[in-house]
């Protein structure tokens, strides 16, 4: 019987919180893209998402207190203390989706220079975070869909969100720049991998000149 290394899953210590996507790669991978999304629209998005409700809550809690104020006013009545700490509790619960919008915004600007995005000669891997970091590989030969969305945001920052379907997986690559050249690419290369997987170059015939599976980094980034 072969003798197991037990050394074998023995690494060296990480900092999993300061985790990037270049430590994600393996011994022989290499990157051919790697992208942020574009600041610009991706913290305007993100001032816009959610702004309708929010605002909404807003108003009608600061239309109701003034109201609520002005009544007691008028009327001469003394609220107690312990109801105007319970009402204070209240619109403050209340105002949740208005916090939200504003903790959205807070944060994107963070989110943006966490979040980042890259093809590889094996995969796809998606760096996300805040506090914490989520690292997320999609193999070529599992992508199910590439789907490209331009809204007006995007399209008056010239840029565009890209739509992963995998077998496990679903996620978007935000604010792109050049997001059709990109998407476009990336189903060749993973129409590439998953022929060349399905029918190895060894085994076509010598008149199948096959697919192109060893790609560089300019294979992408020139147009």
């Amino acid at each position: 019987m072969k003798k197991i290394d037990e050394k074998y899953f023995i690494t060296p210590p990480e900092d999993i919180n300061n985790q990037t996507l270049d430590s994600a790669l393996q011994g022989d991978e290499k990157i051919l893209w790697r992208a942020k999304p574009k600041r610009k629209s991706f913290i305007l998005n993100s001032v816009l998402k959610g702004a309708s409700i929010g605002l909404i809550f807003l108003i009608f809690d600061v239309c109701f207190i003034t109201l609520m104020v002005l009544g007691f006013q008028v009327g001469e009545v003394e609220l107690p203390i312990g109801m105007i700490i319970f009402l204070l509790f209240f619109f403050l619960m209340h105002l949740t989706p208005f916090w939200m919008w504003i903790y959205g915004i807070i944060s994107a600007s963070r989110k943006q220079k966490l979040e980042e995005y890259a093809f590889t000669n094996k995969r796809i891997i998606v760096k996300k975070g805040f506090v914490g970091s989520t690292i997320i590989s999609i193999y070529y030969d599992s992508l199910v869909s590439v789907n490209l969305k331009v809204g007006i945001i995007e399209k008056m920052c010239h840029v565009g969100d890209i739509y992963l379907v995998s077998k496990n997986e679903k996620v978007v690559l935000e604010d792109i720049e050049n997001p059709l050249f990109i998407s476009q690419k990336l189903q060749n290369i993973a129409n590439d991998i998953k022929t060349d997987i399905i029918y190895p170059n060894n085994l076509r015939p010598s008149g199948n000149n096959g697919y192109k599976t060893e790609y560089i980094s300019d294979d992408i980034n020139n147009k």
